[in-house]
């Protein structure tokens, strides 16, 4: 799952309330006006942020041995980690640290591991990395429960979109490129040009209605808001029927985070007569003031669709399942995703082994993380309230270390 602050399940985390974090750029209409003045003197340019671990710098990180693995941490690992490997060697890596081959003979013990020690698995197979300075910071997402059902019932009013055909890629001269060098996302007009993709506010308007996109309808748009922060969900229907829904793209404009700016605005906070600066305290904001709810909502102009989901799921970035407790979601500039995390935290509950196998349009930079917690009741009081700060290491297939020159 891409989520938009953490897939792709895209989580409530410390992420929303911080200020706007851009998740999917895209083409943004100008807003006119008279441009700025320009300096007289040339201002020096700031060097732009490494854009992969490689160039962030790797060094070498305690051996395996000394990181204290509860035997069901490195169980739960394990299994996660087999789950990757079909795709991790065959996946290439943008953090510039692995090469496919690199995995295979970690990947093929751990599909005959059988009844030997998990916490051996890693000892035997990985070596750790420090990638930047290892200075980690944590948030955490889960799989949202809300009201909805396949068809529109009374009280089910808000519409849940299919990916539409109109949204795609500009055609290179058409637009200019993202700084990651791929075209923008958005729509080719009647007249031929291209243009930004319908915002929040213009869905929630209807532009998409009438079009046969709708896979759903569900019952509260706070709720259905926060699901697409998640990238992913449970529908319950007034029959207790389960539709799981995963992301299956997004429109392309850039993902702003309401808590930051409730926060700025005082809406939010620890002071009297503040609302709470947690989930609850957002919610109960929004729905207790409908209107200014609904136009904080409309300041996130990115708006995600979704697919129905069937088996197992839901599913990460590497589309296969992510799982409660063992799947974390990273930057797969600076971790390759399917490859071990060790976290050591502020937070015991969030400290240990994890997978990376999700990305997040707000979880950008070296060591950077959202730890995923499932479904459910306290996997929402948990991912709410996380907000880990500590250290990361990566574990790479031993011999990595040596062939990057690695310190």
């Amino acid at each position: 799952m891409r989520r938009l602050v953490g897939r792709g399940l895209q989580a409530f985390s410390a992420g929303l309330l911080s200020a706007a974090l851009a998740a999917c750029g895209g083409i943004v209409p100008s807003t006119g006006g008279p441009r700025p003045p320009q300096p007289s003197v040339e201002q020096p340019q700031l060097p732009p942020p490494p854009q992969n671990a490689l160039l962030a710098g790797v060094r070498r990180g305690p051996p395996v041995t000394s990181l204290q693995m509860a035997p069901s941490d490195a169980a739960g690992a394990l299994s996660s980690f087999r789950e990757s490997c079909p795709r991790l060697i065959r996946r290439a890596d943008v953090s510039a640290l692995t090469k496919p081959d690199d995995w295979r003979q970690a990947c093929t013990a751990a599909a005959n591991w059988g009844a030997g020690s998990p916490a051996a698995f890693f000892v035997t197979f990985f070596e750790t990395a420090q990638v930047s300075d290892g200075v980690a910071f944590t948030t955490g997402y889960y799989e949202p429960e809300i009201a909805g059902s396949r068809t529109r019932l009374a009280g089910h009013d808000v519409p849940v979109y299919a990916l539409p055909r109109d949204l795609v890629r500009a055609r290179p001269g058409d637009a200019p490129p993202l700084t990651d060098g791929r075209m923008p996302l958005g729509r080719y007009a009647p007249d031929g040009t291209f243009t930004a993709y319908y915002d929040r506010a213009q869905i929630n308007a209807g532009a998409l209605a009438g079009k046969g996109l709708e896979i759903a309808w569900v019952a509260d748009p706070v709720e259905f808001f926060f699901l697409q922060v998640q990238g992913s969900g449970r529908l319950v229907a007034p029959d207790g029927t389960v539709t799981r829904i995963g992301y299956a793209g997004q429109n392309g404009l850039p993902y702003i985070g309401i808590g930051g700016v409730m926060r700025d605005r005082g809406l939010v906070g620890s002071g009297p007569g503040h609302y709470p600066a947690s989930m609850q305290g957002i919610m109960r904001y929004l729905r207790e003031h409908p209107a200014e709810g609904r136009a904080l909502m409309d300041l996130n102009r990115s708006w995600v669709f979704f697919r129905v989901l069937t088996g197992d799921g839901p599913l990460g970035a590497l589309n296969v399942p992510v799982r409660a407790g063992n799947s974390v979601a990273a930057d797969p500039r600076f971790v390759p995703l399917g490859a071990p995390v060790w976290l050591d935290l502020d937070r015991r509950e969030a400290s240990g082994l994890w997978i990376a196998q999700d990305t997040g349009g707000a979880i950008k930079g070296a060591n950077r993380f959202d730890t995923f917690w499932g479904a459910g009741d306290q996997a929402r009081v948990t991912a709410g309230g996380m907000s880990g700060r500590g250290s990361a290491l990566v574990l790479l297939p031993k011999g990595v270390l040596s062939r990057l020159g690695a310190r």
